[in-house]
């Protein structure tokens, strides 16, 4: 839980250090601008505050690694939410309305997470999980999208070490295998997860793994 906090603190203040003219810059997904991505972190908040006070007491049925679905192909784009990003995200007009509904509502989802039990399991997606499992999968959608945040800017700041070590670490629990030492977490989570090509001589390190790459996690 220290993790998810680490690691949401940092993203949500390395958008909140942007300049105007970065939100019209690509990010790290495919097709969507920085504004778009800013705008799906405010849906990914109130995702978080939902799930918080949706418990159960039925038994879990997933973990933060079974908690990803694994895609046979990356998005299209054809996704109605997917489409929908960028036009909500225009209609934000100006940078600074969308900060700052990032910064309530994000703010929120902190405090919510700090607060919560982490052995109460609550439901999301049709999945059951502890709430610390639920938090420890978004230690890694937050570290992507950190990455997702900074790919065209490098000028800012990137995830914290800790949560690239982490995220490292739960993506090679969802491959069943480990990345080679030769590469940095960084390099890792990008790779494994298709946002960077390897190269020659990094998929020769890959080895067998390179053959379950990417992984497109949904």
């Amino acid at each position: 839980m220290d993790l998810f906090s680490t690691s949401w603190a940092a993203l949500r203040t390395a958008v909140a250090d942007l300049r105007d003219a970065d939100f019209g810059q690509p990010s790290g997904c495919t097709g969507w601008l920085v504004q778009d991505l800013v705008c799906h972190l405010v849906i990914d908040a109130q995702d978080v505050l939902i799930t918080l006070v949706t418990p159960t007491d039925k038994a879990a049925t997933a973990d933060a690694a079974t908690y990803w679905e694994l895609l046979a192909d990356p998005p299209s784009g054809d996704d109605p939410l997917a489409a929908l990003i960028p036009r909500l995200a225009a209609a934000y007009g100006e940078p600074r309305r969308l900060t700052f509904h990032l910064d309530d509502v994000g703010s929120a989802a902190g405090r919510a997470a700090r607060l919560a039990d982490p052995a109460q399991r609550v439901i999301t997606q049709d999945k059951i999980l502890t709430t610390d499992d639920y938090l420890s999968a978004y230690v890694l959608e937050w570290t992507l999208h950190h990455l997702d945040l900074v790919a065209h800017l490098p000028s800012a700041p990137g995830p914290p070490a800790q949560t690239l070590g982490a995220s490292r670490t739960a993506l090679e629990k969802i491959a069943g295998a480990a990345f080679p030492v030769t590469f940095t977490d960084t390099d890792a989570l990008l790779i494994g997860t298709g946002r960077r090509r390897p190269s020659a001589v990094e998929t020769a390190d890959l080895g067998d793994t390179a053959g379950r790459l990417p992984l497109i996690l949904a």
